[in-house]
């Protein structure tokens, strides 16, 4: 008498495993996509290849980075009046002329202003920059940067608790147009760091930091173009 076999019977059918075969292959064509099209854009958005590969003020605090970003955009307008618009930037100050509402949902407090305020017109090596509000919930040392380099109308260069830099960057193209660089530079960090950074950090930031730049550059251009400092609100 021969014994029944106990043979295992799938569930599965042939094309629910197509199907999953199909989704990891577009997931992983997307996140290939990312990776060499997409991240290459943000990282350096608006930058020429001789921007991204020169030297900007900032650059000897961290001489190798585990990551960095060049963006630039040009404003038609002279470098002394971009200038204004950057040296007030800062939680409590003229804000960072980004999309606060982004940044007020977690608590922040940014308020940006419309106007050049003259008691925000004066910064010096050493003072502190709040990103966030002053009794922020999150108590770090990551809530501000210190200003480490001021050269008016041409250079100011922010460093952030962990040795990383933000460097913002006017170079004059002529009497009228000034080309505004910002470049993040970021120290050497551990796989767990870079991981995070390159998962949760770099897009947002890319985002925000695109709209600071936007917002300086309308608000410049409308000051050149008028001669007046203020709008309504």
């Amino acid at each position: 008498m021969t014994e029944p076999t106990n043979t295992a019977v799938s569930t599965e059918s042939p094309v629910t495993r197509r199907r999953v075969r199909l989704s990891v292959l577009v997931a992983g064509g997307l996140l290939v996509a990312y990776h060499l099209f997409v991240r290459p854009w943000y990282l350096d958005w608006g930058a020429t290849a001789d921007e991204i590969d020169r030297e900007l003020p900032g650059d000897e605090l961290v001489p190798a980075p585990s990551g960095e970003t060049t963006r630039a955009v040009t404003v038609e307008a002279p470098s002394d009046d971009v200038w204004p618009w950057i040296v007030q930037l800062g939680q409590g100050r003229g804000g960072f002329y980004s999309y606060s509402w982004l940044e007020n949902l977690v608590g922040a407090d940014i308020h940006n202003v419309d106007r050049i305020v003259p008691e925000f017109q004066r910064l010096a090596e050493g003072d502190s920059i709040r990103l966030v509000k002053e009794d922020y919930w999150l108590r770090s040392p990551m809530t501000s940067m210190t200003v480490v380099k001021v050269d008016p109308s041409r250079t100011l260069v922010l460093r952030g608790h962990d040795g990383g830099t933000w460097t913002f960057h006017l170079e004059p193209i002529d009497d009228e147009t000034t080309r505004f660089v910002v470049r993040g530079r970021t120290p050497q960090q551990s796989l767990l760091g870079r991981a995070l950074r390159y998962l949760a950090y770099e897009l947002p930031h890319f985002v925000m930091e695109r709209g600071m730049m936007r917002g300086i550059k309308a608000r410049a251009e409308r000051t050149g173009r008028t001669g007046d400092d203020s709008s309504p609100a």
